[in-house]
């Protein structure tokens, strides 16, 4: 993937208080440049237990590439492509999900657990460009 058509990416987890911080946290670097930063929040559940949220903002070139390059794993990568009229919103934001306990194992696919949205870049604006632009980016 050779242009990166996005201001910034950002991927979050959940780490609920059945699960193992570190295993989340590897699942979470499944799709990030090696040694990167993720940022660690306390929120608290429903009801009252513990939640850890885990995220990361990726906005160098090199570093956005390499998330679209695990991105580009995906076996249903044509789903994707396909579906981008719903993944794109009217704020320009992409946004895809992906399984969690996968990638604990460094597989990449679609499911739940791990959130991705990115900021795409679209001159205007427009959700129509937006779209266009993830296509291309989503195509190399």
């Amino acid at each position: 993937m050779a242009s990166v058509p996005f201001h910034y990416v950002d991927l979050r987890a959940f780490c609920y208080a059945t699960e193992d911080e570190k295993r989340v946290e590897d699942a979470l670097r499944t799709y990030l440049p090696e040694d990167f930063e993720i940022e660690r929040t306390e929120s608290e559940g429903h009801h009252g237990d513990r939640i850890l949220v885990l995220s990361a903002r990726v906005e160098n070139a090199d570093e956005m590439r390499h998330v679209l390059d695990k991105l580009g794993e995906l076996p249903d990568l044509d789903e994707v492509r396909e579906q981008l009229d719903e993944r794109v919103d009217e704020n320009c934001s992409f946004f895809v999900s992906l399984d969690k306990q996968d990638a604990y194992r460094g597989t990449v696919s679609l499911g739940e657990g791990i959130t991705l949205r990115g900021k795409v870049e679209a001159y205007p604006a427009k959700k129509e460009k937006a779209v266009e632009n993830a296509r291309e980016a989503l195509a190399q």
